[in-house]
């Protein structure tokens, strides 16, 4: 494959100070593209219209890393319903129109493995896209996300531009959120296993049956899998969008057994069998990332330690 990004392309990654925007940020960094463009939420509102149009009018942008979106939790994707579909529906038109309207011809747009429907074939391939009624608990979040794909696909069509998409399975690394009423499963279980440990408590409770099996990617690996895409992968020959993951995937009780060896919880796991399950399996089919000669490099265990050690570094005060 022929390199489709410049060394010194100027390209703006919306989302920096994200999970994965901050990844694929350094992922960059490392790979030699210094000409980045960053705003926070104060200098650039993605969810205000014009605010984004002058900004792509003025900073003459080649590439767009689109990692800006509301995320979080199954608990937080159903209580905020209408909050998770409005915002990101709001942030990726405004970005993918600014961006074509701007000139920017190359743009990477993350989505998620929510987009498929909930009992989808197991592997899911990218075929399964809307072939079935989605997860309800998600399902703002995972419309909107596919209605990202749709419009990268569309402007390819009419404008000419670019623009690739990638769906990554479950994201865990540094910067994540560990808040346990709106993060997603690993770090609130890296958070509930440290303070149950630091308590001295004798169980954990973890939510549902824990026989829901998920797949989960590295930060740093899905950040490099962006990269391989935006220097090696057109529109015309990757489609509208491809899998990223790991292939391989574990039930939440496993997980959990998992996370509480890593942290040294040595207690009882105990489950709430009155708390939602979600999807029962969400394994992805990476077999096209594999074809085009990308593999993640970090393990679930030896991931889940980095993780661990981020969470401490962020919540450890610092004695003077």
């Amino acid at each position: 494959m022929s390199r489709l990004l410049a060394p010194q392309a100027r390209i703006f990654v919306a989302g920096h100070r994200g999970l994965v925007g901050s990844a694929i940020l350094r992922r960059l960094q490392r790979g030699g593209y210094a000409n980045l463009v960053t705003r926070t939420r104060a200098e650039l509102d993605l969810l205000d219209q014009a605010a984004v149009a002058a900004f792509f009018a003025a900073e003459r942008i080649d590439a767009v890393v689109l990692a800006a979106a509301k995320v979080g939790g199954i608990v937080a994707n159903d209580t905020y319903r209408a909050q998770f579909i409005h915002e990101n529906l709001v942030i990726q038109s405004n970005v993918i129109h600014s961006a074509w309207r701007g000139g920017v011809r190359r743009l990477l747009f993350l989505g998620s493995s929510c987009i498929y429907p909930k009992l989808a074939p197991q592997p899911m391939r990218e075929e399964h896209l809307l072939t079935g009624p989605l997860e309800p608990t998600n399902e703002p979040y995972a419309i909107a996300k596919i209605a990202g794909i749709k419009m990268c696909a569309a402007y390819n069509a009419q404008y000419g531009t670019d623009y690739i998409a990638a769906m990554p399975t479950n994201m865990y690394g540094p910067g994540d959120n560990y808040d346990l009423d709106n993060s997603h499963v690993l770090p609130a279980l890296i958070r509930k296993m440290h303070e149950a440990r630091e308590a001295g408590r004798e169980s954990v409770v973890i939510w549902g049956t824990g026989t829901p099996r998920r797949e989960f990617l590295y930060s740093d690996d899905l950040a490099d899998a962006c990269v391989f895409l935006l220097e090696n992968a057109s529109a015309v020959e990757l489609g509208e969008f491809v899998n990223v993951g790991c292939g391989e995937d574990i039930s939440i009780g496993e997980l959990a057994a998992k996370v509480a060896r890593v942290v040294g919880f040595e207690g009882r796991l105990e489950f709430d069998t009155s708390r939602p399950d979600g999807t029962p399996r969400k394994l992805l089919d990476v077999s096209r990332m594999h074809a085009m000669g990308w593999r993640p490099k970090v393990g679930l265990e030896d991931g889940i330690g980095r993780a661990y050690r981020d969470f401490l570094d962020r919540t450890t005060p610092v004695r003077g």
